[in-house]
């Protein structure tokens, strides 16, 4: 089959590969049909490279068709369309049973103490092979694959893979109140989808910042009140308590993570890594890693006292500088971590209908065949051709 695979450092390069096969009784094998580009993947492009290996298949934003199954499985058979969770969770162990698949005691990473594994995403969540590809093999297939109907085209459901679940758990961390306010750091996919969901789930002020301009008006088209990182500057924390009595927001959601603007220091930090032996990198980063926090500290800065930070961009480093003299003089409250994506299925589905509320079916920017993949990371990377969410059809 032909799938897009990881070379090095921008480098990323669609070959032949095997094709997967059952390997436990439990298993599917999906035709994939559509399958995203993630923000999260950016960090392999540039960051993570030294948990990765030549080769590794990425992606963990699939859908398609069921293939084959294992003798085990009962909930699907070979013509079924499913969305696969990026979570490779069992669904039974006491972290599923509790909603947090993120944390699957079946899959989670124990040589490196992290949690459940993740399809395409690096020796620290299992190197399980991704959804970037012609076919993939999804485990525990009786209970990890959502079923959905025929009929409304891939882009209504294929965000259930990820986008969905990550803005919803952003939202529900963010602990909005009823009519309140919330700022949205980033509107790449997450942050957009985010910012919909607040408005959908009945926030009164969703205050959107970014700095790429076609980001900001589609964010303002779905009602948010969008701020331009690029002329608020050092004032951004100003503009944002002009629009709330002065207080800040009741909640702030950092969709940004190590991506952020703003911190040189630690972009060569980044920089400096990518050039090390993989064996002394991962040391490095393992013990003594460093992001670059201006999301991080914009979102202390810009919360109300006694509000709420919600976390859902990535970081990586160990050793990060916070604060904690701010936070806890202001009362804050820091809600964090991987989406449980099975969590939240039942409470998304019923969106995902006609009416289309959240505008799922016009989100991504881009439908590129799988061919195209390394350019399609090259753009989004560079933040060109107006590429916010793209789409990659096997």
């Amino acid at each position: 089959m032909r799938a897009l695979t990881y070379q090095g450092k921008r480098d990323v390069r669609v070959e032949t590969v095997p094709d997967p096969r059952i390997e436990d009784p439990a298993d599917v094998i999906v035709k994939i049909t559509s399958t995203g580009i993630c923000g999260s993947d950016l960090h392999l492009y540039e960051v993570l490279g030294p948990y990765l290996d030549p080769g590794d298949i990425l992606g963990h934003e699939p859908m398609g068709v069921v293939e084959e199954v294992g003798p085990e499985v009962t909930a699907l058979r070979p013509g079924d369309r499913v969305v696969v969770p990026f979570n490779v969770s069992c669904g039974h162990c006491f972290m599923c049973a509790r909603g947090l698949h993120s944390q699957c005691e079946k899959t989670q990473v124990r040589e490196y103490g992290t949690g459940a594994s993740l399809f395409g995403y690096t020796k620290l969540y299992g190197q399980v092979p991704g959804g970037q590809a012609e076919y993939l093999r999804v485990p525990f297939g009786n209970d990890l694959p959502v079923k959905v109907p025929y009929g409304p085209p891939d882009d209504r459901f294929v965000y259930l893979s990820d986008v969905l679940p990550t803005a919803w758990q952003a939202v529900e961390y963010a602990d909005v109140p009823p009519g309140g306010s919330v700022t949205v750091l980033g509107l790449g996919p997450i942050g957009a989808m985010a910012a919909r969901i607040a408005l959908h789930r009945g926030a009164g002020l969703v205050v959107g910042v970014d700095l790429v301009p076609e980001r900001l008006a589609r964010a303002s088209a779905y009602g948010a009140t969008c701020l331009d990182l690029r002329r608020c500057g050092k004032e951004l924390a100003d503009a944002v308590r002009d629009l709330t009595d002065g207080r800040g927001t009741d909640a702030v959601i950092d969709a940004v993570g190590m991506e952020a603007h703003g911190a040189p220091v630690a972009k060569a930090a980044h920089a400096a890594v990518g050039l090390l032996p993989d064996a002394v990198a991962r040391r490095l980063m393992e013990t003594a890693g460093i992001d670059r926090l201006t999301a991080l500290h914009t979102a202390i800065d810009l919360v109300r006292r006694g509000g709420t930070i919600s976390v859902s961009g990535v970081y990586g480093g160990s050793a990060d500088p916070m604060p904690l003299l701010t936070m806890f003089d202001k009362q804050i409250q820091l809600r964090m971590g991987q989406a449980n994506v099975r969590r939240w299925i039942d409470e998304l589905l019923p969106l995902l209908h006609e009416d289309d509320p959240l505008g799922v079916d016009t989100f991504a920017t881009h439908h590129l065949p799988l061919e195209e993949g390394p350019r399609a990371y090259e753009t989004f990377q560079k933040k060109a051709d107006g590429m916010i969410k793209t789409l990659l059809v096997p």
